[in-house]
């Protein structure tokens, strides 16, 4: 972390998405106890915590009503997944597997088609406690394209 605790070690990543949570305490045990995410900083009064790991940057505000487009309801993100790309999973896997949480997706390696080649990744996905989809990646490298083609794109 830098010398200012309000930052983000690496400064604010051009694109972060808010999500609305229900109970923050439970949301930052998971988030950070589990998965490894750290507390750039936070506003307990307001029920806020800027969260990062490895240049991933995510913020969990207690649902309060400001951002909503129509009533929350569980599972949260309903039609998105949240990739964060990671050195390697085993850790989060083990992490994960010690809190007895399940897996939404196990782990697979799937390959994406990127113009003419192909970009590889280590993959799987968990549900946060507010049922946010979040996919954890591994980077396995580029590769020529297959002749039976990739699986669809990330």
């Amino acid at each position: 972390m830098t010398g200012d605790p309000r930052v983000p070690s690496g400064g604010f990543a051009v694109l972060v998405p808010e999500l609305d949570v229900f109970d923050l305490a439970a949301s930052l045990r998971f988030w950070c106890e589990t998965l490894g995410f750290a507390i750039a900083y936070a506003r307990p009064e307001s029920g806020f915590a800027y969260l990062e790991h490895d240049g991933a940057q995510v913020m969990l505000n207690t649902a309060n009503g400001t951002w909503d487009t129509a009533p929350l309801e569980r599972p949260l993100g309903r039609g998105i997944n949240l990739q964060v790309t990671v050195a390697t999973v085993a850790p989060i896997l083990a992490r994960l597997s010690a809190a007895g949480w399940p897996l939404f997706r196990p782990l697979q390696e799937a390959w994406y088609r990127v113009g003419t080649r192909e970009v590889g990744v280590r993959q799987f996905l968990v549900q946060d406690p507010d049922g946010y989809l979040l996919r954890f990646a591994e980077n396995l490298g580029m590769r020529d394209l297959s002749p039976g083609g990739p699986a669809s794109s990330p």
